[in-house]
């Protein structure tokens, strides 16, 4: 099965499904020399995982990452770094009903359609689960990162049509973002976003939202032009997670009622270096980095699956009606936080590598 890998120096292959044995992430191109240990691993995969509050699935998975190999003597030592996580608490006769029925907004039917079969249990091969290699590797990502003195931050910014006004991204903390179960970073407006989850909740219904996410410390120049542009790989790296639906930078969708005389940013001399007056254009140009901070976000859909009844056809194209068992986050946003943040995290230090491999610095 082609596409279950990313990137190109530091490339990621992922592995498993959420009812098998469990998940293998391969990361390889990572240099030798990162101290790095399963500790180093543990904060982002405990704030992906499920059951850590009331707001998200109460599925019990600890993700706990064994590192099989690519780390000797607590460092990196160039070669692949595997990564296992063992399934735990799966109730796949949850799953026996809709054996042979399409869940709506799920990939049962584009599976069937592709392969002639799929592994119902929990969604196979497009479970979200597999998001926790994908945080694992992203984790590694970040360790690399920030001795380049990159940071990478998400947080949700909105639920529904409860919005926070964050007029600086840069400015917002991780502590600030893990002051709240929903992970935003304003607290009124996070006890708004958590209310609306609860109502969602209690109404077997689900929500949806966007998460912001920002790079700081990216130095310009990091980025390939046509193709390989830093704003079309970090798109790919958002979409590719499951429910993500729309992304933007900068000012986004914003610029289709701008005028290039209000919508340009203005170069000008920093201390340091050159830079923009401001930041519209999310610190990218022409799909490489300015040196200004990069700047995204994504639409994520309400969760698909829902324990109220809704109509659907199954494998036969009969009408029939599907109820989802099992448990499922009323809104993913939370969740989703860490997700984000580390396929953008893989995203730049794979154009690191490779505008260090390049360009000799």
């Amino acid at each position: 099965m082609p596409g279950n890998s990313f990137g190109e120096l530091f490339r990621v292959t992922t592995a498993g499904v959420s009812h098998g044995p469990g998940y293998l992430v391969i990361i390889d191109g990572c240099p030798p020399g990162l101290p790095l240990t399963v500790d180093d691993l543990l904060p982002d995969l405990r704030r992906r995982r499920p059951g850590q509050s009331k707001l998200v699935t109460q599925r019990k998975e600890e993700d706990l990452p064994e590192i099989w190999s690519g780390v000797f003597e607590g460092v990196t030592d160039g070669t692949s770094i595997g990564i296992l996580f063992r399934n735990g608490d799966q109730h796949s006769s949850d799953y026996a009903d809709i054996k042979d029925k399409y869940r709506p907004g799920h990939a049962d039917f584009t599976f069937d359609a592709k392969y002639g079969l799929r592994d119902y249990r929990g969604g196979g091969r497009s479970s979200a689960r597999e998001t926790v290699c994908r945080v694992a590797a992203g984790a590694v990502a970040k360790k690399l990162l920030a001795a380049q003195g990159v940071r990478v931050l998400g947080f949700v910014k909105q639920v529904g049509s409860v919005v926070a006004d964050i007029p600086d991204p840069t400015a917002i903390t991780q502590e600030q973002v893990e002051a709240t179960p929903v992970r935003c970073p304003v607290p009124e407006t996070a006890a708004r976003m958590i209310e609306l989850i609860e109502e969602v909740r209690k109404d077997q219904d689900s929500i949806g939202g966007v998460c912001e996410m920002v790079a700081t410390g990216v130095p310009a120049g990091w980025g390939e032009p046509v193709f390989d542009k830093l704003k079309a790989d970090l798109a790919k790296a958002l979409l590719s997670l499951p429910a993500v639906m729309a992304f933007e930078y900068g000012a986004g969708f914003a610029v289709a009622t701008a005028r290039g005389s209000t919508n340009n940013d203005i170069f000008v001399k920093k201390p340091d270096r050159i830079g923009t007056e401001t930041n519209r254009h999310g610190g990218m140009l022409g799909g490489i980095s300015s040196g200004e901070p990069i700047v995204c976000r994504v639409a994520v859909k309400p969760t698909s699956s829902l324990s109220r009844p809704q109509p659907t056809v199954n494998r036969a194209g009969e009408p029939t009606e599907i109820s989802t068992r099992g448990r499922h986050d009323p809104c993913l946003l939370p969740r989703f936080v860490p997700m984000g943040e580390a396929m953008i995290a893989l995203v730049l230090v794979d154009h690191w590598l490779r505008w260090r491999a390049q360009c000799g610095h």
